[in-house]
């Protein structure tokens, strides 16, 4: 009988796809993930986000649900002790769990505060094997020192770059692994994610004359937000991640088992570094991600192991939310029967894969969108607290771009006559979506319940 894989998902927080050189960074930011991409791995790079928010898109990943299904729709919601997560799943198909890094998903607004405390054992998702993690690790640390607690409840404080010491506990989890079981290790990171208490990005030192010189991504229009001043030590976050990135593929390499262990490189979302703010409705926030641009959905993602390819580009629509049963699929479980969204993408090449993402808006707006290959459709509820509101019962046309023609989203097509056959088209597709992904609740039996509640 064929060994089962080892598993390894390396996230990152708040990182675009294009600060990774496979996708076109002209710097030399990410040379550890390019050189895997190139030799070892698939680059999906054209990878998107369902809910560009850190708490909602975490509990996707770990129960493969849209946030709505869930109830984690905004961040400050904590995940039901008893959902069924990934790292359950996987304790039954014989798997050893490890964690590493940032939770955000057991401290909410109902009297479950962990933000600076141990999370306990019921609030981890069933990582019980092995838990080196704060709930919200920007409350405990910063770009240099911090905390985390392990699974006793101890603190460990550490006092270099937070990016290396958190890679430490997942390096000595690998070089001490002696367990005839598979492992599945998740290593969370925060950056390159400003830091919120400082209201700064905390590259390591040297950054902003590492990456002084950076060539700015074209949807960051001049004297527009931030990033004029940030994007160097955004830039430097990025490349200790890569270098971190590599140090867990060589403690792999060196323990001998690199070439038995899938690997996964991915993130949350992206970042508009506050160019954007001007999309958010009444009671609404955004500061960095909340909304459907290009730069906000665009991850990266790239996958080594087996049923996978090697130096592979692909280009095809693919979702964040297909890791979990790609994830699943990997260790032979069968998924077909589970109830959970996205698809493994193992399955790339059957002829009925659809080359579509879609996606949650929460905090700044309630919304969804539909990006295909060539196309983003957006709809919104602007009545809707955004808030306090995971849905609408009504929503209201908002963008239409076509993306071959106008990659950076300046020229929105929704009232134009021309794509009316278009629209009409992503619009039943969108509506195809929402029935998919309803909510679990008696008031609500789907996300968008009929054609009659998409206004024009």
């Amino acid at each position: 009988m064929k060994q089962k894989q080892n598993i390894v998902f390396f996230f990152s927080d708040q990182q675009r796809a294009d600060t990774l050189g496979c996708n076109g960074q002209p710097l030399p930011v990410t040379p550890c993930l390019d050189r895997f991409a190139c030799e070892d791995a698939v680059n999906f790079s054209n990878a998107f986000t369902p809910q560009p928010v850190c708490g909602p898109a975490r509990a996707m990943l770990q129960t493969g649900l849209y946030p709505t299904q869930t109830g984690c729709y905004r961040n400050a919601v904590s995940l039901p002790p008893g959902q069924k997560t990934l790292a359950r799943y996987l304790k039954e198909g014989g798997y050893r769990v490890a964690y590493v890094g940032k939770w955000h998903l057991a401290s909410d607004e109902h009297g479950n505060h962990y933000e600076t405390i141990p999370v306990p054992p019921e609030r981890r998702g069933g990582y019980d094997d092995y838990w080196m993690a704060a709930d919200v690790l920007e409350f405990t640390s910063h770009g240099y020192g911090g905390y985390v607690y392990d699974k006793d409840g101890n603190k460990l404080e550490f006092i270099g770059y937070r990016a290396d010491c958190l890679t430490d506990h997942a390096v000595r989890y690998i070089e001490e692994y002696d367990s005839e079981k598979p492992f599945f290790l998740m290593v969370s990171h925060i950056e390159p994610h400003h830091q919120n208490d400082r209201g700064d990005y905390e590259g390591p030192e040297g950054s902003k004359e590492r990456f002084g010189d950076f060539v700015p991504p074209p949807d960051l229009e001049p004297g527009k937000g931030d990033w004029e001043e940030f994007y160097p030590d955004y830039l430097g976050c990025c490349n200790a991640l890569d270098t971190n990135f590599g140090r867990v593929v060589e403690a792999l390499k060196k323990k001998g088992i690199y070439d038995r262990t899938m690997v996964i490189y991915a993130s949350d979302h992206g970042c508009h570094f506050r160019t954007r703010t001007d999309e958010v409705a009444e009671h609404g926030y955004d500061d960095y991600k909340r909304n459907s641009f290009e730069g906000t959905i665009h991850v990266p993602m790239l996958i080594k192991g087996d049923g996978f390819g090697k130096g592979v580009n692909e280009e095809r629509v693919v979702s964040l939310l297909d890791l979990p049963r790609t994830i699943l699929t990997a260790a032979g479980i069968e998924t077909g029967k589970l109830d959970l969204q996205g698809r493994p993408l193992q399955e790339l090449d059957a002829p009925d894969w659809k080359e579509e993402v879609y996606i949650q808006i929460s905090e700044s707006f309630v919304g969804r969108a539909l990006r295909t290959r060539q196309y983003k459709y957006v709809v919104y509820a602007p009545e809707a607290n955004p808030w306090t509101q995971s849905g609408s019962d009504v929503y209201r046309e908002k963008y239409l771009f076509d993306l071959a023609q106008d990659p950076l989203e300046r020229n929105n097509l929704i009232a134009d006559p021309l794509y009316a056959e278009v629209k009409a088209g992503l619009r039943e597709r969108l509506l195809e979506l929402g029935l998919k992904a309803c909510l679990r609740s008696e008031e609500h039996t789907s996300e968008l319940q009929s054609p009659c509640n998409l206004v024009c």
